[in-house]
């Protein structure tokens, strides 16, 4: 064996290694929390690029958040594959839509809207409807649904009585939102995500020519996350694939948690009914937590016919389970650990708290800034929004079209030390602190992209970032959703409001939701490397009533 594909695999487990070695034909790995995947399918792709096996630009990788699409490319140019792709599957598709739209049509691509909300007050507006922040929210989510579900609107009709009730809103007045939201969208020449994707697949059967250019392009397929995905992104994938089968897919059915957006992990589980003659690998040696994290993520898994997560570090703390009267002392405690974590030498960006939905976070807020912590909500101000990296970001353009010839790291420097950068972190605060970091974050990216990278390769992976939302890590603790933070890990994890109402929500009804909330709890607790507390209020004053301990702390015990 060639030796330099030898030394890639010298960096996988025993199972990651087999994985790694499935080349051709259709392959799925079961991947259980922390062990591995994306080292795994990454080592793949570099091990088949080595050996000839694989076209790196053929090699189009899929996933479905632009942070683990980043995460991918990354990865991939560490081991030495710059030209393979790695996207979401809305990048990809919008990319050969803006392409093709171009080239076959000689127009551009109606432009996608920002959000679903100013469209659908539009529609209301014309029905004489007037909605709340939240129905905006709630029925911008049944629209996703919808459409990721491919359901027709005759189809949803049918569908539409097993569903979760809007408040406020009939069914009937629900059909006529999203029509009037569909015609809002064609007479302003706008079209949505998930209109990209069925446009995109559209186009391509409709257009011969563009499906054999996209099939020549793209060969080989990796699709991260595959429990995650719906049926209007695997419609798309069999478009790409045609009648070929090199495909490997990775996920973990126990982490499905997005059913809502209409997430299956129906094709993860019937992957090998699909391709029967597929290569089967699963990996359960964790590397993330401590054992006896470990222990307690097993006793609250869904899905116990999986293999257990093997723990393959040292001993480390138990977990805690803590009870507080209420939701204000509870976070007071955990400002208090918190402040004592960061004490002993744990990074902030290290520290996490995570809560079923966004407004749990307002007393945890408080309190760390009574005792003067910093930390960022997951879903705050975007990066690429800030003045001065949009700034920076014009003024890289303009130097890729007429490069200097200089080093990368001295262009870049001097490009954002004109909007005020220096190389020492400044002793103010505030708006001034961030906007430092956020100029710093820039530069950083230089490192990332390794030697011989050129003002021209520092623009396009810009651009690829800016697309994606890929936003670098800022150094201060999280507070996050359980959504939100999946794909995430941190050596300290604090789950808050571990109450029935919340975990499950409450209005989790079915036995399918229900083992979608565990699911949720098992995500949060598999995101702790090596301190996890779990905690909940006895009272909720604002309701005037008693909390109880959610059910799946009963699993623990």
């Amino acid at each position: 064996m060639d030796l330099e594909a030898e030394q890639i695999l010298d960096a996988l487990d025993e199972n990651q290694r087999a994985a790694a070695q499935s080349l051709l034909g259709p392959t799925v790995i079961l991947a259980g929390a922390g062990t591995g995947k994306t080292r795994t399918i990454t080592h793949r792709i570099a091990y088949g690029v080595v050996r000839g096996d694989f076209s790196e630009n053929r090699v189009l990788a899929l996933t479905y958040t632009n942070r683990a699409a980043g995460e991918l490319r990354s990865r991939l140019r560490s081991l030495g594959v710059q030209s393979a792709n790695a996207k979401t599957f809305h990048s990809a598709a919008l990319a050969q839509l803006e392409y093709f739209f171009r080239t076959l049509y000689g127009v551009e691509t109606p432009r996608v809207q920002e959000s679903k909300a100013k469209s659908i007050a539009a529609a209301a507006a014309g029905l004489n409807i007037k909605l709340d922040p939240n129905a905006l929210r709630d029925l911008a989510a049944e629209i996703e649904w919808r459409k990721y579900s491919m359901l027709s609107m005759e189809d949803y009709v049918e569908a539409l009585p097993n569903r979760p009730s809007i408040q406020g809103i009939s069914n009937n007045r629900i059909i006529d939102l999203q029509n009037a939201y569909e015609e809002h969208k064609l007479k302003t020449k706008q079209i949505d995500w998930e209109d990209v994707i069925l446009l995109c697949s559209g186009m391509l059967r409709a257009e011969p020519r563009a499906l054999a250019q996209v099939q020549q392009q793209y060969r080989f397929f990796t699709v991260d996350e595959y429990q995650d995905i719906s049926p209007l992104q695997q419609d798309l994938l069999d478009t790409w694939l045609g009648d070929r089968s090199d495909i490997c897919v990775v996920g973990d059915p126990n982490q499905t948690i997005y059913s809502f957006t209409g997430a299956t992990s129906r094709y993860l589980e019937n992957f090998s009914l699909r391709y029967p003659d597929s290569n089967v690998v699963q990996l359960s040696k964790n590397y993330r937590s401590n054992p006896e994290i470990i222990r307690l993520a097993n006793r609250v898994r869904a899905h116990q016919n999986l293999d257990a997560l093997e723990a393959s570090r040292p001993i480390g703390p138990a977990p805690k389970i803590e009870s507080f009267n209420d939701k204000n002392e509870e976070a007071v405690w955990v400002a208090k650990q918190v402040k004592s974590a960061l004490a002993s030498g744990t990074r902030a960006c290290q520290v996490a708290v995570l809560y079923r939905i966004n407004s749990q976070s307002e007393a945890i807020e408080k309190a760390l800034a009574d005792e003067g912590l910093e930390y960022q909500v997951r879903g705050g101000q975007r990066y690429f929004n800030r003045p001065e990296i949009l700034s920076a970001i014009r003024l890289v353009r303009a130097e890729a079209s007429m490069p200097s010839g200089k080093p990368l790291y001295e262009t870049v420097t001097a490009l954002v030390r004109s909007l005020g950068w220096q190389s020492v972190m400044p002793d103010e605060k505030g708006s001034a602190l961030e906007r430092w970091e956020a100029l710093n974050h820039f530069v950083q990216i230089v490192d990332e992209l390794g030697e011989g990278a050129t003002i021209q390769t520092f623009a396009s992976e810009i651009e690829e970032r800016q697309r994606s939302q890929h936003e670098p890590v800022k150094e201060s603790i999280t507070l996050s959703t359980i959504h939100a933070a999946k794909g995430l890990e941190f050596q300290v994890v604090f789950i808050v409001g571990a109450t029935e109402g919340y975990l499950p929500i409450s209005y989790a009804k079915t036995e399918e939701d229900l083992k979608e909330e565990q699911r949720l709890f098992y995500v949060a607790v598999t995101r702790a490397k090596d301190l996890l507390s779990i905690s909940w209020p006895k009272r909720d004053p604002e309701f005037s009533r008693d909390n109880s301990p959610s059910r799946y702390l009963s699993l623990i015990d």
